[in-house]
């Protein structure tokens, strides 16, 4: 089998819990981002790394989210507000500039049908996210290739279930009744300095926050945009679970 010309990020903004839902945040948002390897490599990585010797001085720092939205750890000389806002406009410029697909959906967990679904909605966002990938190669004739999908390290049991899955839903148990064969999951510890692990992680919240507070200026949103891979057929989606872009 050829590889393919894709590598996959994936990263989650909320927990999977149904029991306690967070009124602030009552989502769980998976957030797959698909990047052209040429790209990746001569193009994106480079520019990550040269904004975070710009503003840090080295390339070590890992740019995490909630981090960076609370101001934490390295980046808490985000409260300067004149660096805040010369970095975060630096850091969206990057972004935006960067060539890349997001597959992703949200998860509304005060709608969700319990009586219809599986209690981990990190299960039913990742089945849906891997049909949509499985689609947006096969559009283009290259499904029957190597493809790696790389997740961050939760914890033993939780990695364990996440790979089950996996490979539960690649082995045929899938929308398509299809065999992905040439998808493989591979797991980064979350001290890895993985570029495409931090744009994931950038894309999922603000992809939340669209559906949750659709009225909300959301300028991290904006610049993902136009990078949402938008699923056709909507109807396949049931009460609870959206493809990443669409509102309440």
């Amino acid at each position: 089998m050829l590889d393919g010309e894709y590598i996959f990020y994936g990263d989650e903004s909320g927990d999977h819990s149904l029991v306690n839902v967070d009124r602030d945040f009552p989502v769980f948002v998976l957030s797959i981002c698909g990047f052209k390897i040429n790209d990746y490599c001569k193009r994106i990585v480079p520019k990550f790394q040269s904004l975070k010797f710009r503003y840090f001085g080295h390339d070590m720092i890992i740019l995490h989210e909630r981090e960076i939205r609370k101001q934490e750890g390295s980046f808490s000389k985000l409260t300067d507000m004149v660096f805040r806002e010369k970095f975060l406009l630096d850091l969206t410029d990057v972004i935006r500039t960067s060539k890349f697909k997001i597959f992703s959906v949200v998860i509304d967990k005060q709608k969700l049908k319990y009586d219809l679904f599986p209690d981990n909605p990190y299960a039913i966002a990742l089945k849906h996210s891997l049909e949509e990938i499985y689609r947006f190669l096969k559009i283009r004739k290259i499904h029957d290739r190597r493809y790696y999908f790389v997740f961050e390290k939760r914890g033993l049991k939780e990695d364990k279930d996440l790979e089950l899955e996996f490979r539960r839903i690649v082995s045929g148990e899938n929308i398509y009744r299809e065999l992905f064969a040439g998808f493989n999951i591979v797991f980064a510890d979350k001290k890895s300095n993985s570029t495409g692990m931090q744009i994931s992680d950038l894309t999922a919240r603000p992809i939340g926050l669209r559906y949750f507070r659709s009225s909300q200026s959301n300028r991290s949103y904006d610049v993902i945009n136009e990078k949402i891979y938008r699923c056709k057929n909507t109807r396949r989606f049931h009460r609870g679970v959206f493809p990443g872009g669409s509102t309440s």
